[in-house]
């Protein structure tokens, strides 16, 4: 019998054939074959929101291969992704090759491994019709929003902007903590902190100030602290209460999508799209020397913290071989999931624990050695035993006044032999280990100073706290994460300083536009609430379109209200100057933004309507004329660069210019991947040198 497998990548695709031999033709519908045309809004309202689908432009011919395929196939299955979207990409699928909706087609493989795949195959099922739905009415509601909305924004702004259900709650929460830190009024507080030594012990420890006769003061001010510092001097310094105790540190749960992306990007200053994108090709399979080609993680997208027990025993099975019996727990360590996810998979996890990342390291890319090192570790350490430690208070007594001094030593390491998670704001260990002391103990002054600090507003978002930030309010789902930030990005909404998001004009005035208009739209419960409801869909305990006739007629109206009300009003931006002078009227020109992106344009206009191209000018020069290099961009977006005379010119790269000039021959110096920086005058030069690594910004 000849079977049909349709998968949704190619890679995936080749990896599955080799698992399943002869008899199977596997092939990729590389993502959808089947969606709403962009060019109309495809969703017929009067008709109780029906939509209209239609195959996607560039792959008709596809489909009708695919159908060849599938007519002289003896049995067809559906293997997309395990998810809503590959749930719907199924459907879409048995629709157009006129499958029966009641056969059980439907196979899913939470690991592209032989075990993954051989049990994938022998369980199938039917298509699941609720998960289907579920995926429709957050595809029709987006478009309803979003081709409903954009253009209202568009002209009350500027041409070429975009509203969406989530994008724009996320760009209102930038916009909120920006706002956070401009009303933030910083005060002034001091500390007053010492280190001492309790001879004969050598290693010093820090101390802070408490307060005086038992009560906690507050130091405001350098006259108080002068105060202090003067009724302390010559003091003796009196340990007069030592706390002992333990406490026990357990380890984080396995990753789910948002949990790596925001420890990819703390730990590796990864941008979302690059830890998904390495995430993927680990899913999809990888050539493993003698493990052959294998899928070395379970599937990427998932909210679900469940571990499968086979995993869970391979995952016992190494530690007590590598480390010990004592660093695995008595009682198993069992992870609870957030209500309203979709648990069909697991937890992000390495599908064969045994693997340690060093045996497949060759094999990987940077990227895809340093994602699965992080994805392994995190799933070892999440079934290792707790950490132990021996905590110490010590409270000093000097005139009256009172110091705290705390600190622990490790009594049991447990799982942080192996992995501890990154913190948001990586702060001073002020709990390192303190020297024996007891009660009596007369000890050594080593310095004494008083400290000034200011409250700190609160940190701007940056990608992964954004991430946490919509995770922890039920906004999105994890399929989508790297959509938001990249569109809000690339609508120019936001922009990036260092890793901080840091909101726009543009932004806040279409935040603002849509707070004041369509409230709703920007507003974090509401969306939470449409969120939960979606959600509800997925086990047929809410009928979608429904939920869609609910939720459109709450923004329609507010929408058809702030037309009429605004009707003949145009939002007017401020306009960015530029060092640019108009050599028709000597004013400085401007930015502006038409229908094919920026230009400048001179700020004279009816009188004067001078424009020209907008460029970016580099501090390299032409290796080929000497003239200056430019940054251009194509009309994706993506940068290049080439030189200002042409097309007296031609010289181009898509190689960075840098700062710096070649010692040999004094051209510009071009940087290539791999971080080298080279010459580009590679026939009488060819001088190339390592790029110097640029620091890295700490994680707000």
């Amino acid at each position: 019998m000849s079977k049909l497998v349709i998968v949704e990548s190619p890679a995936k695709a080749k990896n599955i054939k080799g698992y399943l031999g002869k008899g199977y033709d596997v092939v990729a519908s590389m993502g959808h074959v089947r969606d709403l045309p962009a060019a109309r809004l495809s969703v017929d309202i009067a008709n109780d929101f029906e939509p209209k689908y239609a195959v996607i432009k560039g792959k008709e011919n596809f489909v009708k291969e695919l159908k060849k395929k599938a007519d002289s196939a003896d049995y067809v299955y559906l293997a997309t992704d395990p998810d809503r979207e590959g749930e719907a990409i199924s459907w879409h699928l048995a629709t157009l090759l006129g499958l029966d909706m009641n056969d059980k087609n439907r196979v899913t493989f939470n690991e592209i491994t032989k075990n993954g795949v051989k049990g994938g195959m022998e369980n199938p099922r039917k298509i699941d019709i609720d998960f289907v739905n579920a995926q429709q009415a957050r595809r029709i509601l987006d478009r309803l929003i979003g081709y409903k909305l954009s253009p209202f924004i568009s002209q009350k702004i500027r041409r070429g902007l975009s509203a969406g259900r989530v994008q724009s709650v996320a760009l209102r929460l930038v916009v909120d903590r920006e706002n956070e830190i401009r009303a933030f009024k910083p005060e002034e507080y001091w500390s007053i902190d010492a280190k001492f030594t309790n001879p004969p012990e050598r290693k010093t420890f820090a101390a802070a100030l408490y307060g005086k006769d038992n009560k906690k003061i507050k130091v405001e001010n350098k006259e108080q602290s002068d105060k202090i510092l003067s009724e302390l001097d010559g003091a003796h310094y009196i340990v007069t209460g030592v706390k002992k105790g333990s406490r026990k540190k357990n380890p984080t749960p396995p990753f789910t999508t948002s949990t790596l992306q925001q420890e990819a990007s703390r730990r590796l200053s990864f941008q979302a799209r690059r830890t998904m994108k390495a995430a993927q090709e680990l899913y999809e399979g990888v050539d493993a020397g003698e493990l052959g080609t294998v899928g070395l993680i379970t599937y990427m997208r998932t909210d679900s913290l469940r571990i499968s027990d086979e995993a869970r025993a391979a995952g016992n099975e190494y530690i007590v071989q590598t480390y010990g019996e004592k660093y695995l727990p008595k009682k198993p360590r069992y992870y609870k999931s957030k209500n309203n996810i979709q648990d069909g998979h697991e937890a992000i996890r390495p599908s064969m624990p045994n693997v340690a990342p060093e045996q497949v390291k060759p094999y990987l890319s940077s990227d895809q050695f340093k994602i699965y090192k992080l994805i392994w570790e995190r799933f070892i350490a999440s079934l290792m035993e707790a950490c132990l430690q021996e905590t110490m208070k010590i409270e000093i007594s000097a005139n009256g006044y009172i110091f705290n001094a705390t600190g622990y030593t490790v009594k049991f390491d447990g799982f942080t032999a192996l992995y501890e998670e990154k913190a948001d704001e990586e702060k001073a260990d002020s709990a390192a280990p303190l020297p024996p002391m007891k009660e009596g103990d007369e000890l050594k002054l080593k310095s004494i100073l008083g400290n000034q600090h200011f409250t700190q507003p609160p940190a701007r978002y940056t990608e992964a706290s954004l991430t946490k930030a919509l995770e922890e309010n039920g906004v999105g789902r994890p399929s989508t994460y790297v959509t938001i930030t990249s569109t809000i990005l690339n609508r120019e909404y936001v922009k990036r300083e260092g890793k901080q998001f840091v909101p726009t004009e543009l932004g806040e005035t279409v935040t603002k536009l849509l707070e004041d208009r369509i409230p709703n739209i920007v507003n974090v419960k509401y969306t939470s609430k449409m969120e939960t409801d979606l959600d509800k869909i997925d086990s047929g305990d809410k009928d979608y379109k429904e939920m869609i006739r609910l939720y459109y007629d709450e923004f329609e109206e507010p929408l058809e209200k702030a037309k009429a009300d605004m009707q003949g009003v145009k939002i007017k931006l401020k306009e960015e100057e530029t060092d640019e002078i108009c050599e028709k009227c000597g004013r400085n020109m401007v930015i502006k933004v038409g229908r094919f992106g920026k230009f400048l344009a001179c700020p004279g206009y009816p009188e004067c309507k001078n424009t020209k191209p907008l460029v970016y000018k580099t501090t390299a020069k032409c290796p080929e004329c000497g003239g200056d290099v430019i940054e251009k961009k194509t009309k994706k977006g993506t940068s290049f660069f080439g030189c200002s005379n042409y097309p007296n010119c031609n010289f181009m790269t898509w190689d960075a210019p840098s700062d710096e000039v070649c010692p040999k021959c004094g051209k510009s110096l071009f940087k290539r991947r791999g971080n080298v920086l080279y010459c580009p005058d590679t026939e009488g030069c060819g001088f190339t040198k390592p790029a110097p690594r640029k620091k890295k910004t700490e994680e707000n």
